[in-house]
């Protein structure tokens, strides 16, 4: 079978490998769409440091089950099902898990990072981390509940209710879906970022406000829009230190802050703000069964993810738009390969 694999980083290349057996607990899934992540360019550049290689990447997946093991199938899938895949293998045993945060496991492995991924036209997974596809889902937009799951994360670890502000750092794939779920639900997205072009395409896309940093004071403006209290929650999606620095003074007194975003230093912050504001701060880590939620967001057209789609490219055409993806990420929100598709 073909597979999309780092050999080391900036080494992609589409090659030919042995197609995986159904292991006990798994299904053997005949792989139809999978999405390209900025997790997957950077692993590509080789900054990030969980990345093992060689690696096949890929955690952006939906298929059709070929085979799975009867006598370990929680859910009742059987051959034929179409599913999505959950790309987040827990333990099921730590802490975390046993209080069903299981994003937040001790042992955690993401596909494509510590374990191989499934950009691949076969894949074995466990099949207590599939869900259904709705049968009329389109398969290209099934692929693109993942990125969606993210954002998600972030609103609910955030608190987010109808009427009130949310501040996103990042007009990037999870920084605009995060701005498409707040309006979904009825919150004002305030988009921030120095790339006016991404900034307007999240305007185009129903996100209500949108402030480019790089030319204007984004403190003075969210304090405008939001009658001067500051936004209520804060979605910090870049991991960029200045921007993790900035959040602390555009939130609200008595606000929240989720971090999303990954830096790649420590930030310096007043912590003497947060007690003044008595701010709730929390990380936003992937995600833990947002699936549903986001599948339905999808399919009723609440989120019409749609419009984040730049383009679909074949398995054989995968590498060059990593290439190019990796040379020009303004061009790209989101591209997905089309496996299996005919």
């Amino acid at each position: 079978m073909k597979v999309i694999k780092y050999a080391k980083p900036w080494d992609v290349a589409c090659v030919e490998q042995d197609k995986p057996t159904c292991g006990k607990g798994q299904a053997l899934i005949k792989i139809m769409t999978a999405g390209i992540c900025g997790s997957d360019i950077g692993a590509f550049r080789g900054t990030n440091g969980l990345v093992s290689y060689p690696r096949v990447i890929g955690h952006e997946l939906a298929g059709i089950i070929e085979e799975i093991d009867s006598d370990n199938n929680p859910k009742g899938f059987k051959p034929g099902d179409e599913v999505i895949i959950d790309p987040y293998i827990y333990c099921g045993h730590c802490y975390p898990c046993s209080v069903k945060r299981t994003n937040c496991c001790t042992s955690l492995k993401v596909l494509g990072v510590q374990t191989e991924g499934g950009m691949a036209e076969y894949f074995a997974h466990p099949s207590h981390l599939l869900v259904k596809k709705p049968e009329n889902m389109d398969w290209i937009l099934a692929a693109m509940a993942e990125p969606l799951t993210i954002s998600l994360h972030g609103v609910h670890r955030g608190g987010l209710k109808a009427g009130e502000y949310v501040a996103i750092y990042g007009a990037g794939t999870i920084g605009v879906l995060a701005g498409m779920a707040a309006e979904a639900y009825g919150a004002h997205a305030i988009i921030i970022d120095i790339v006016q072009e991404r900034l307007d395409f999240a305007k185009s896309v129903g996100v209500e406000h949108i402030i480019n940093s790089g030319k204007d004071d984004t403190v003075k403006i969210v304090k405008e829009l939001t009658n001067g209290d500051g936004a209520q929650l804060v979605m910090e999606c870049t991991g960029a230190n200045a921007c993790i620095r900035q959040s602390l003074d555009i939130v609200s007194n008595a606000g929240r802050i989720t971090f999303t975003g990954w830096p790649h230093k420590e930030t310096s912050i007043p912590t003497d703000m947060i007690t003044k504001k008595e701010i709730d701060i929390r990380g936003a880590r992937t995600s833990a069964g947002e699936f549903e939620e986001a599948i339905e967001l999808i399919t009723s057209g609440r989120v019409d993810i749609r419009k984040i789609l730049t383009k679909t490219v074949s398995m054989e055409e995968a590498p060059a738009a990593i290439i190019d993806i990796e040379k020009n990420p303004g061009n790209y929100l989101k591209v997905v390969v089309n496996v299996g598709l005919k």
